[in-house]
């Protein structure tokens, strides 16, 4: 059984009575432990299409199933709980919040989820080591480099074992070295840990990370094919 499924997704959205339909019935499945990445240029669909599938937002129409269960006409609640139970988020600009600690911040999801105060800083260390900063823990987010922050924002979206990361340009704030060694943490966690990501960006530099390339144009996906075939087709072109 796939973890996501997407049929026939449509989203529109009203703005002043005027509709404009972002996606145009997008159909795709994501299998357990792959590395996806998504790819289009501004206004495309791409970031619609991520905040579906962060349940975030509803389609207007059409089916998102994730992990078995049809979440597409869930309530505000019941969807909240899917996303901290099943997602993992990492944004561009971190969201780390800057009085706390590094290990406070990879706390927070486990503290939403009611976790006792010991089994929090058990599982926050864990996840910091995983992600190479342990020694940091205590460090507030102005005392780390943006590689550094941008680690613990992985840390933190791992923390409550979701079997999905859902990653919104998470080297847009990066330089570029940098940006490979985030990148080089996310592949390890795909290959050595199972953990399945999704990936929205517009670096073709990022993208070839990812085992599998979905390009959106339009409101659909324009292409949709291993790593190796998407860059034959650039090499050819």
């Amino acid at each position: 059984m796939p973890l996501i499924e997407v049929e026939n997704v449509r989203k529109v959205y009203k703005m002043d009575g005027v509709e404009f339909e972002a996606l145009k019935g997008v159909s795709f499945t994501v299998e357990k432990e792959e590395f996806v990445i998504i790819m289009g240029p501004s206004g495309s669909g791409k970031s619609t299409l991520m905040h579906i599938l962060g349940a975030l937002d509803v389609p207007t129409s059409g089916k998102y199933i994730l992990n078995g269960k049809d979440i597409t006409s869930m309530t505000r609640d019941e969807l909240a709980r899917v996303r901290n139970k099943n997602i993992g988020f990492i944004f561009q600009g971190f969201n780390l919040l800057p009085r706390m600690s590094a290990l406070e911040n990879v706390e927070l999801p486990m503290l939403y989820a009611g976790l006792p105060a010991g089994e929090r800083r058990a599982k926050a260390k864990q996840a910091l080591d995983l992600v190479g900063l342990l020694e940091w823990a205590n460090h507030r987010p102005n005392q780390l480099s943006g590689g550094q922050q941008q680690r613990v924002a992985i840390a933190r979206a791992l923390v409550n074992d979701a079997p999905l990361l859902l990653a919104d340009e998470p080297t847009g704030n990066l330089d570029s070295k940098t940006g490979v060694q985030v990148m080089e943490t996310l592949t390890y966690l795909n290959s050595e840990r199972g953990i399945t990501i999704v990936l929205v960006t517009h670096d073709s530099g990022i993208a070839r990370y990812g085992k599998r390339i979905v390009r959106v144009l339009d409101g659909m996906i324009s292409s949709d094919m291993p790593k190796e075939e998407a860059e034959e087709q650039v090499t050819m072109g």
